[in-house]
């Protein structure tokens, strides 16, 4: 099955089997892949926390709101963070990335105040969402992206004082009964001629 075809098939789960879990090969390749997300001038403002603790998916999942049951029934949860601290970003560039890129975000990001710093660095871990969720679909393993979650709940549950939390994943393996499922619940798209143009 080719990538388009993946793509195809892959879903926003609504339901997981708690009982198969994503083997820890599978799990490090993922991992090894969420390292190398893009990232504007190679800025890596990010922190992703691999959860597959019992307890600890217990309190996230409480935490969780309408994705609770996802939470818990899923293999892995997967934290996306965001640095908090500006001038700890600042100081992570300076040591690591070329004087070029440094001097670009002094002079076309910094300007616009610590409010726009924070959203840019917000951007770019949403990038790291897409190449997940396209790593996952390749790879086979089934994935829900979740925003309603209480990222603030998540940061005292898991303690890292430098990065805060923005949103997490689940991954696994859906349950057969799961009626999102594109055989239940064929995918819904925009027609690609109004989102798409060739100029």
């Amino acid at each position: 099955m080719n990538f388009l075809d993946k793509m195809k098939n892959r879903y926003t789960v609504k339901k997981y089997n708690p009982q198969v879990k994503i083997s820890e090969e599978q799990i490090t390749t993922l991992q090894e892949i969420l390292n190398l997300s893009p990232s504007s001038i190679n800025s890596q403002p990010w922190n992703f926390v691999f959860v597959n603790d019992p307890e600890l998916k217990k309190q996230l999942g409480d935490k969780s709101y309408f994705n609770k049951e996802k939470v818990l029934d899923s293999s892995h949860i997967i934290v996306f963070q965001v640095i908090k601290n500006v001038e700890n970003f600042e100081k992570q560039i300076e040591e690591n990335l070329p004087e070029g890129s440094v001097n670009y975000y002094r002079t076309m990001v910094k300007p616009k105040g610590e409010e726009a710093i924070k959203s840019w660095l917000g951007h770019q871990v949403y990038l790291s969402l897409g190449v997940l969720l396209s790593a996952c679909a390749a790879m086979g393993i089934d994935s829900t992206p979740m925003e309603g979650i209480e990222p603030d709940q998540y940061d005292d549950i898991l303690k890292n004082e430098n990065y805060e939390t923005l949103f997490a994943v689940a991954i696994g393996e859906r349950d057969e009964a799961d009626t999102n499922q594109p055989k239940f619940n064929p995918k819904k798209r925009l027609n690609a001629e109004k989102v798409i143009v060739e100029a």
